[in-house]
């Protein structure tokens, strides 16, 4: 295709895409009330467990922040709900200028990433409540201590939360497109779990919002099943390589062991 093609091929891509964002959007917008109750959850469930403490509340600043709350949220919900449109339009841009071989490893990232991270993200929801709560315990238990947060920075903490969560949980995507181009392969995974597992514990104390231990293990624990579940995946690519004759059979032979003659 000419250039002037191209442009035009991206800029209707990228149409539809900010076309499903803005759908999405006004579907949140539209439902906006429950979506409110069920990110502030974290609060009512702390008031609950502890009566006798300040309650946590959240602060409206001004006039504008009200609106600007919702509209916020309402883009994120958007962004998410909207993910399989934008991220085929992203696929189906590349597509043409693949090779068949490249076509069907794009297939496969495309299927597994987008469920990874829409499980993720519900992973991070559904955990979220109970980190504020742990969070919320090392307020002072007194009458002179309240837990009062303002509105925009505890949704900006929601969201960066739950979109860590989601990206990270592409990790076996990334890890199993890197063995099927051939940079990388399940023996080398395999053999480097300890480093990997002490990078993902590291990973996640850094990308994880929350400073406690109980949020980093949250992370780490399942990342480190995702991790040697692409382990799994690539010593199953390595085996199917060798049977297509893409890989000497002795390539799996330690280093002090000679190979047989053929």
């Amino acid at each position: 295709m000419p250039l002037k093609e191209h442009l035009l091929e991206f800029r209707n891509r990228l149409m539809l895409s900010a076309a499903a964002i803005v759908t999405g959007a006004i579907v949140a917008w539209t439902f906006y009330a429950p979506i409110y109750d069920q990110l502030t959850l974290p609060f009512e469930e702390y008031r609950e467990s502890n009566p006798d403490s300040a309650a946590a509340l959240l602060n409206f600043g001004n006039a504008t922040t009200a609106f600007t709350t919702q509209l916020s949220i309402s883009l994120f919900v958007g962004v998410i709900i909207s993910s399989p449109v934008w991220v085929w339009q992203i696929w189906a841009f590349l597509l043409p200028g693949l090779t068949k071989r490249e076509k069907k490893i794009s297939a496969g990232v495309f299927l597994t990433a987008l469920p990874l991270f829409l499980t993720g993200c519900v992973f991070a929801y559904y955990t979220l409540p109970k980190a504020l709560v742990i969070l919320f315990g090392f307020t002072p238990d007194d009458d002179k201590s309240a837990n009062i947060q303002q509105a925009g920075d505890y949704f900006s903490f929601v969201i960066r939360f739950i979109l860590a969560f989601g990206a990270a949980w592409l990790l076996p995507v990334f890890l199993v497109g890197l063995s099927a181009v051939g940079v990388l392969s399940g023996r080398t995974l395999l053999k480097s779990w300890r480093v990997a597992v002490l990078l993902i514990f590291v990973a996640s104390a850094i990308i994880t919002p929350t400073p406690d231990p109980f949020t980093m293990f949250l992370m780490a624990g399942p990342l480190c099943v995702l991790y040697f579940g692409a382990v799994g995946a690539c010593l199953l690519m390595d085996r199917r390589r060798i049977a297509r004759g893409e890989e000497p059979d002795w390539s799996d032979l330690p280093d002090d062991e000679a190979s047989p003659m053929t």
